[in-house]
């Protein structure tokens, strides 16, 4: 006897499905960030690609803002790099469209740029090829409008999860997120830094009882070494600021380092 599949089930997202065939195996993600534009709008691409080749599991595409307050020197160097270059969040999306990547893209932004970008930006990002969308400043609460905005885009929301959070907090912002958890491991900006903050265990351990999504832990993580250490906590690791600054100097150094990240975490 035959049987039709449930066209009731939701089609899980390439960012869940991502998550779900790493768990299956066993694996840690690599999620790296890049600024979009940077080191120029051509060799953008170029790097998307590499780092996408060189074993990133997921990408943040950081779309360009004049006044970037959570981010650190480096990374705010690129986004005025790629403004320089006319980089917007339209050529952004560009961008994403001419990568064609095929592992999942997060448009990570401040609410302003998309909010400029009209009611259908969020369907133009999808059909660019972007999975999920992380605001920096739209903490949960803060405007259940725009919130339900983004819920019913059909881009998975991945929310950002500060370690002083009390977990009834945590559980809440889980709870309105998608695809996967961001946990800052320290408070400041982005940036680089020598070592992991000795109690990023207990703020693990804190998120993971508030939520089934999967933990990425981001911030400061620069190094292999870190990044291996970090993924043995969580069920990821986020590498910006480190990738960025080799961009800067080569895309090819950038995707060397994506491949030394990768291949550290996969020691695990």
């Amino acid at each position: 006897m035959s049987t039709s599949p449930d066209v009731s089930a939701p089609k899980a997202s390439r960012l869940s499905a991502r998550f779900a065939a790493l768990a299956a195996e066993g694996r840690r993600a690599l999620v790296c960030y890049v600024t979009a534009g940077h080191p120029d709008p051509e060799q953008s691409v170029t790097l998307l690609r590499g780092i996408a080749a060189a074993g990133a599991d997921v990408i943040e595409v950081g779309v360009p803002f004049s006044d970037p307050m959570a981010d650190g020197p480096v990374i705010q160097q690129s986004s005025q790099i790629a403004l320089d270059h006319g980089v917007s969040l339209e050529r952004t999306l560009h961008i994403v469209r001419d990568a064609a990547l095929d592992v999942p893209v997060v448009l990570f932004s401040y609410l302003n740029p998309i909010i400029a970008g009209g009611p259908d930006v969020l369907a133009r990002a999808r059909a660019a090829g972007v999975d999920g969308v992380l605001v920096t400043d739209l903490p949960v609460g803060a405007d259940p409008t725009r919130e339900a905005w983004f819920g019913a885009s059909g881009l998975d929301f991945v929310r950002l999860v500060a370690p002083t959070t009390p977990a009834p907090r945590m559980a809440e912002i889980a709870r309105h997120g998608g695809g996967f958890v961001y946990l800052i491991s320290r408070l400041g900006v982005t940036g680089e830094r020598a070592e992991l903050p000795p109690d990023l265990p207990d703020t693990v351990a804190r998120l993971r009882s508030s939520t089934s999504l999967p933990i990425c832990i981001g911030f400061g993580i620069s190094t292999p070494a870190q990044a291996k250490a970090a993924a043995q906590l969580g069920d990821g690791v986020v590498v910006g600021s480190a990738l960025v600054r080799a961009a800067g100097r080569s895309v090819q150094e950038a995707i060397e380092l994506t491949a030394a990240l990768r291949a550290a975490i996969d020691e695990i």
